[in-house]
């Protein structure tokens, strides 16, 4: 497998709640010896209202994150030029899904001239439930358990990729996050059929499906997409790409082996490069 990381590279410099510098980001890929890295900082808000708590903390707003973005699309492009001939540096941004996302992140694909898009929902019926497991409870509670929970988040998710169609869907499974016993919630029939739907949509698209490391470093068992998951979209033919979603330098890398052979221990399954 080659090595490389899709949805990764997220930093300190232009991300709150990540560390480092996008270049020591990039260094330490080139460092571990990856052929190529996506560079996929967060989506800039639309208004002030898609602020996060800890952005409204530290007083950002908006447009101050707005025109960050454009200074991380510059710094991305500088590394991609000094790296030029040995690593090759992809320079793309992950989604969010909320009212107005859909025109929001179209336009800023075509301003800044994004390679790709990591199509990645973190809000349920416009409440983020993965900031922390008080909003992930909160927003179950809203909407009348963890069912309903899982059941809004594919429908969310299969109307992002309807709208957006990123070329790679970040962690499908994300949902999962705050609860111990996913496997049973995930097979219950109304949700199993949303996700097999879901994919049915990866794949007539043609995206490639994220298998996000980052699950692991939070001490969960299994990466996003977990086993069931990922049993059934090898079966359907869709592409993984391993992802380390590395929130410093240290993170890079991280359950690159393990991935590699969760992916290519369900057998007859392609593992697509970087051909994004």
């Amino acid at each position: 497998m080659q090595r490389i990381s899709l949805h990764g590279g997220h930093s300190g410099q232009f991300c709150d709640h990540a560390r480092d510098t996008l270049a020591e980001i990039v260094a330490a890929y080139h460092a571990a010896g990856f052929e190529c890295v996506g560079l996929t900082e967060h989506m800039p808000p639309l208004s002030d209202a898609w602020l996060y708590p800890d952005e409204v903390e530290l007083g950002r707003t908006a447009v101050w994150m707005q025109e960050r973005f454009g200074r991380y699309v510059a710094e991305a492009r500088r590394l991609e030029r000094e790296y030029a001939g040995r690593m090759r540096i992809l320079v793309g941004m992950e989604s969010e899904w909320y009212p107005g996302c859909g025109e929001w992140v179209a336009r800023l694909r075509r301003e800044h001239e994004l390679d790709y898009v990591v199509g990645s929902v973190h809000h349920v019926g416009g409440q983020c439930f993965d900031f922390s497991k008080e909003a992930y409870a909160d927003t179950a509670d809203r909407l009348g358990g963890l069912e309903p929970m899982y059941l809004a988040y594919f429908d969310s998710q299969l109307t992002m990729m309807q709208t957006i169609k990123p070329e790679l869907v970040g962690h499908l499974d994300l949902i999962r996050l705050h609860d111990p016993n996913y496997p049973d919630t995930l097979a219950k029939p109304e949700v199993w059929r949303r996700i097999m739907r879901n994919l049915v949509y990866v794949r007539e698209i043609g995206a490639v499906m994220d298998m996000n490391a980052r699950a692991l470093l939070k001490g969960q068992a299994e990466p996003y997409v977990c086993g069931s998951i990922l049993q059934a979209a090898s079966g359907m033919g869709i592409c993984f790409a391993y992802g380390d979603d590395a929130h410093g330098h240290c993170e890079v890398g991280f359950g690159f082996e393990r991935v590699d052979a969760l992916l290519f221990g369900v057998g007859e399954m392609s593992i697509k490069s970087c051909e994004v």
